[in-house]
């Protein structure tokens, strides 16, 4: 399929681009559940309590079973006594789900096509800042009447981070690091030619 890329004169020019890649059907589902693993993959999983074999004490019975009136005990480390351990304590744990190199890939191909549909992906032959002043990137979207974008581009230069650090709905990512939360996180994805390119070979 052709695709229009805004060249920096003002222009426009036509580039070949894969319907494999960009003219995927939209599959919700499949798309769902990789963006589920993903963020599940990143939880810490870190959380822990201490059950009664944790806590410290409780190595005799604290008093004997009959005769005293109180509640028969074997242990301070009952999770109904204070300083006692926690009943059914949380454990470190792995949140993260299976999901196949053909999966995830088919997803990203699912999510970059209907972006295109959509009119969401913005492609421009070349996209930096002389600067690394907020001003310089406000000036350069403002002129792509674009507000809220995700810049793609291979190995950013320092001055785009710097710039578009202090704006609220602006990131920058290199194309390798692209995920699927990111791709759907975004108003508009604003990706360069050769972005394009590398992201096409990687899919294919």
């Amino acid at each position: 399929m052709d695709l229009n890329v805004q060249a920096g004169n003002g222009g426009t020019e036509t580039i070949q681009v894969s319907d494999a890649v960009f003219a995927a059907d939209y599959n919700e589902a499949l798309i769902h559940q990789v963006v589920t693993a993903y963020m599940a993959a990143a939880r810490a999983g870190t959380k822990a309590g201490k059950s009664r074999s944790d806590v410290s004490g409780g190595g005799i019975k604290p008093f004997r079973q009959k005769g005293t009136g109180r509640a028969r005990a074997g242990t301070i480390r009952s999770p109904i006594w204070r300083t006692g351990g926690m009943t059914f304590a949380a454990r470190p744990r792995d949140y993260s789900q299976k999901v196949n190199r053909k999966m995830y890939r088919g997803a990203i191909r699912s999510i970059l096509s209907e972006l295109l549909r959509t009119e969401r992906m913005v492609v421009v032959s070349d996209f930096a800042v002389e600067t690394p002043k907020t001003k310089a990137l406000v000036s350069k979207l403002d002129t792509l009447s674009i507000k809220e974008v995700l810049i793609v581009a291979v190995q950013p230069e320092e001055n785009l981070y710097l710039a578009a650090r202090n704006l609220y709905g602006v990131d920058v990512c290199d194309v390798r690091e692209l995920d699927p939360v990111s791709l759907i996180g975004f108003d508009k994805i604003l990706i360069t030619s050769e972005s394009l390119k590398q992201l096409e070979a990687s899919l294919s």
